[in-house]
Order: C-alpha cells, then structure tokens, then sequence
C-alpha cells in the first residue's frame, strides 16, 4: 500500500459511504501515520468508522543464536555492556518494529545502533549471518527461523502471552510493564455510515472469522483472530494515537 497506507485510506475516506467501498488497514496506517507525516491527505480519525480488528499479532524480539543471552535479562545486561556495539533492525523507519526498538532503547537504557532495512529480505539474511544482533520481527518471519535454531526468541511485545508461541514471556513479564505494543489489521469504512450498516458489516466480520477454514488460515499465519465491536475498535485506537505520538515525538522520527 502506497505511502504507509495513506494513498488508499484517502480513497475510502472520499468514497460514499455507503458500505460498499471499505479499508483493510494496518494499525500503522491508523495510529502512527498521524504523527509521522507531517502533512496527510485525509486524517484517518475523523474521516473513517472502524468496524472491527480482524487479526493482530506481536512482535518478537529475537536474537541472532551467536548472542550470548537467553533471555530478556541477560539481553540488557549485554547490552548495556556494550555500549553502541550493538545493532538492532528494522524493515523501514516508522515500522512498528523500528518503534519497537525506540521503546527497547529507552526503556532499557542501552546505546544500540539502529539499522533501518527497506523491506525484509536483505534485513533476514543480515540477521540470519550475525551481521545485526537482534530485530523486533513479526511471527512469520521469524518463528521457523527460531524453530530451526538460527535465531533465539527472548519476548513477545503484546500485553498477553501468544498463542502462536506461549512458551515466549512478554516484555512485561521480562522487566518492562510500561511496554506493549500489538500489531493489528482492521476494517474501516468512510464516516459517516449509517450505524446500523456500520453494525451489519460488523457481525457479517465476525461469522467469517468464525469460519474454520478463515481459523486454519490465521494459524497459518500466525496470527490472532479479533473480531471486536466497533466501540471496542474506536477504543483501542485512542489509547493506542497519544502513546505512538508520544513515542514518535521523542524518538524524532519523521517520513517527509
């Protein structure tokens, strides 16, 4: 999706809003590009009604199996040892990795060197041959990688445990209860929708998520089912806007 999202969130939001044209949207599109851009097309709060979260996952923080830690504490401890030796991925500056990582960095008090990668392939293979130590990775990226050796898990950054890996403490678990951060896809439409169509698309969501061939395929993918209401939706993405801005604006991170 062109420029994080926004280039097709500005199409629904200029759309009728009639139920007929609908966004599939990252949570980076929704909560992060506010603060990022300095100027948008379309302000994604006012201009579009969340219907529901579909499917949400972590990040995992992981580490090359060469490091010498095996688990959160041990991670710091290093790290703090080795003050900007270290180096930390991400797939792109203003990722909710390369945020991932400002939090780690100033939560944990380590001087880590961030390396911004655009994509994921050429930052994987770095990883994978020990070229960078360690990456806040999403679960289909890195869990078969952890599986097979190459790379050590030491915590999930959602507020619960994962079910795709429930053996993985969170960060909050580790020592950090102030960090979370979870990465959702949601369905929004134009606002100004009708209520009742916006809670007909709503429970129409919810018996396809239901379905057990949509269950096999999110296990596929390692991710967590959702289905919230629209008020539920709305919710998390206020409690979710002043902390991304917040840690946006310190970390001075800007995409214009």
């Amino acid at each position: 999706m062109g420029a994080s999202g926004n280039i097709a969130g500005e199409r629904v939001a200029r759309s009728e809003p009639d139920g007929h044209t609908l966004l599939f949207a990252a949570s980076s599109g929704i909560v992060m590009s506010p603060s990022l851009y300095r100027k948008m097309s379309y302000d994604p709060v006012k201009e579009l009604a969340p219907i529901s979260i579909l499917y949400s996952h972590p990040n995992i923080l992981v580490v090359h199996k060469d490091v010498a830690a095996y688990n959160l504490q041990e991670f710091v401890a290093l790290a703090r040892a080795r003050p900007g030796v270290m180096n930390v991925a991400s797939a792109g500056a203003g990722t909710t990795q390369h945020l991932n990582a400002e939090m780690f960095r100033r939560m944990a008090q380590v001087d880590v060197v961030y390396v911004p990668y655009l994509g994921g392939t050429n930052l994987m293979t770095d990883l994978l041959a020990g070229r960078v130590d360690f990456f806040f990775g999403i679960p289909t990226n890195v869990l078969a990688q952890v599986r097979d050796g190459r790379l050590r898990a030491l915590a999930v950054s959602s507020e619960k445990r994962f079910a795709g890996a429930p053996e993985l403490p969170t960060m909050a678990e580790s020592g950090f209860p102030d960090f979370e951060m979870t990465v959702w896809w949601g369905l929004l439409a134009p606002s100004g929708i009708p209520a009742a169509l916006v809670e007909t698309l709503h429970q129409a969501t919810v018996q396809v998520l239901a379905l057990p061939d949509m269950r096999k395929r999110f296990e596929e993918m390692s991710v967590e089912p959702v289905g919230n209401s629209p008020a539920e939706f709305s919710a998390v993405i206020a409690a979710e806007l002043p902390k991304c801005a917040k840690l946006i604006r310190e970390a001075g991170i800007r995409l214009d």
